[in-house]
């Protein structure tokens, strides 16, 4: 995921997503967009639902997100 891309989380068939994660907002189906990339590529800046969230990497990677072209027309917006 590229700084600025937006995605949307997908289902968790697996249960890889921590509830640390889960708690803050990190849901399936919620929308995610990065923001930032710290030096040394951790952490990560993320905004999901409004709310802005830095996390590792290491978690980052535990979390398929659909990357959309035009998340616009994929919400419906």
């Amino acid at each position: 995921m590229a700084i600025g891309e937006q995605g949307i989380i997908q289902q968790d068939v697996h249960g890889k997503i921590p509830l640390k994660l889960l708690e803050m907002g990190c849901f399936p189906g919620a929308t995610v967009e990065l923001i930032q990339i710290a030096p040394f590529k951790d952490p990560l800046y993320i905004r999901v639902n409004g709310s802005h969230l830095a996390i590792r990497k290491e978690t980052a990677e535990l979390v398929e997100i659909e990357i959309s072209e035009n998340l616009c027309e994929t919400l419906k917006l």
